[in-house]
C-alpha cells in the first residue's frame, strides 16, 4: 500500500480514504471563489476566510476513514468547489473524479433541500444559502484547523504528555538521577512516571512505555536496555547476626526472621537464588511486611531481620559496616531493566527522545 499523505499550508496528516491510501498534493486554496458584487470588504474577508478553512479541512476530512460517506465529507467537497470556483479544480485538489465532486455536492443539496452552488458554463459560486452555510461553519472549522496544526507541529518535535510506568527501583536508580537533564533538553515534554512494582498492561492502562526487568518481558513487546545487569543481596545488621547467626544456604532462611516485601498488586515477593545452575525460590517468613526499599533498609539496619534487596541499594551501608551481606554465592547477576513498548509504528517523537536518552550504552 502507498502512504497516504496530505499537506496544506505547513500541515501534514496521514490516514486512510475508504480503505485505500491516497496522496493529496499541496494545492493552494486561492483564488477564492467570486463574492457577489456589492459585498463590502469585511464580508468578503469573512467569506474568504471561511472557505479557506473549509478547503484546508477538506483535505484532512478525506484522509480520515469512514467520514468520506457522511455529510461532513460532502461539506469538504463543497468548500473545495467554492474555493476553486470549479468542479475540476476541486477534483484536482481532492484527487477524485469531477463526477464524484458533482455527485457529492448534489447529494448534499438534495439532503438539505437547498441549492448551495450557482452553476454557469464558466464558473461556480455559492448561492446566498451556500455562503451563509460556509460562514456559519467557519468558527468550528477554525478550531479543527488549529488542532490539526498542533498535531502536525509535534510530528517531528518531541512534545506533549509522555506516560511511563516503572517499578520504584528503576525510577530511583535509572530515571531520577537524569530527569533534570532530560527535561532541560526537551522542555516541551510533560513527563509522568507512575511507580508500579507489579506487572502493568501499558496498552490497556494508557502508558506510552514501561520499564521492567528483562527476564519478565512479554514476547510481543519491543525492548530497549536502559540499565546494567543487577545483583541482589541478602543483608542484616551485625546485631541481628550476633543474636541469630548467619544462614549458609537459602534453605536456612526458614529458621530466620525475614523482612518481607508486598508489591502494590498485593503479592508477596519470593526470594530468588541461583548457584552453579541450581535455582531456588524461597517463600520466607517474618513478622514484618513492607512495600518500599527505604523502610526495608532502615528496618534491617535496626535489627528487624534479614532483607533481600538490590546490591546497589545497600552497598554504602555494607561498606560502612551498618549491614552485613550473606549468601553471596547464591546471588548471581541477572538481566537488568528494559524499557518496553508495543510497536515501532508511528512512534511519537517524545517517546523516541526518551528511549534515545535513557538507552544503556554499556
Amino acid at each position: 500500500m502507498r502512504t497516504g499523505q496530505v499537506a496544506c499550508d505547513g500541515i501534514e496528516a496521514k490516514g486512510i480514504v475508504g480503505g485505500w491510501h491516497r496522496r493529496l498534493e499541496t494545492v493552494s486554496c486561492m483564488p477564492l471563489f467570486p463574492v457577489p458584487r456589492g459585498r463590502d470588504d469585511r464580508e468578503r474577508i469573512k467569506l474568504a476566510r471561511a472557505c479557506e478553512n473549509l478547503c484546508q479541512f477538506s483535505r484532512a476530512v478525506l484522509i480520515f476513514g469512514s467520514m468520506n460517506r457522511t455529510q461532513l465529507s460532502q461539506l469538504a467537497v463543497l468548500a473545495a468547489v467554492a474555493a476553486h470556483g470549479s468542479f475540476r479544480g476541486a477534483a484536482r485538489e481532492l484527487a477524485i473524479a469531477p463526477s464524484a465532486v458533482s455527485h457529492a455536492v448534489g447529494s448534499l443539496e438534495a439532503s438539505l433541500g437547498v441549492r448551495l452552488l450557482a452553476r454557469t458554463t464558466r464558473s461556480v459560486a455559492p448561492t446566498e444559502e451556500g455562503r451563509r452555510l460556509l460562514e456559519r461553519l467557519a468558527p468550528a472549522l477554525d478550531e479543527i484547523a488549529h488542532a490539526l496544526e498542533a498535531v502536525a507541529d509535534t510530528r517531528d518535535r518531541p512534545a506533549g504528555n509522555l506516560r511511563i510506568t516503572a517499578p520504584r527501583f528503576a525510577a530511583d536508580l535509572i530515571l531520577a538521577p537524569r530527569l533534570g537533564e532530560f527535561l532541560d533538553r526537551y522542555p516541551d515534554i510533560v513527563l509522568e512516571i507512575a511507580n508500579e512494582d507489579g506487572f502493568t498492561d501499558i496498552v490497556e492502562e494508557g502508558y506510552d512505555a514501561g520499564i521492567r526487568l528483562g527476564e519478565s518481558l512479554e514476547a510481543d513487546m519491543i525492548a530497549v536496555k536502559v540499565g546494567p545487569e543487577l545483583e541482589s543481596a541478602v543483608v542484616a545488621s551485625p546485631d541481628y547476626f550476633a543474636r541469630f547467626g548467619r544462614p549458609s544456604h537459602p534453605r536456612d532462611l526458614v529458621g530466620h526472621r525475614c523482612i518481607r516485601r508486598r508489591f502494590s498488586n498485593g503479592t508477596l515477593y519470593r526470594w530468588e537464588f541461583e548457584n552453579a545452575g541450581e535455582e531456588l525460590t524461597v517463600s520466607v517468613e517474618g513478622p514484618l511486611i513492607l512495600g518500599e526499599d527505604r523502610p526495608i533498609i532502615k528496618a534491617a539496619m535496626g535489627g528487624a531481620g534479614l532483607a533481600y534487596l538490590f546490591l546497589s541499594r545497600v552497598e554504602t551501608a555494607i561498606t560502612e559496616g551498618q549491614l552485613i551481606r550473606v549468601l553471596d554465592d547464591w546471588c548471581a547477576p541477572y538481566a537488568g531493566p528494559f524499557l518496553y513498548y508495543p510497536s515501532r509504528r508511528q512512534m511519537r517523537p517524545a517517546l523516541r527522545a526518551f528511549i534515545d536518552f535513557f538507552r544503556y550504552a554499556g
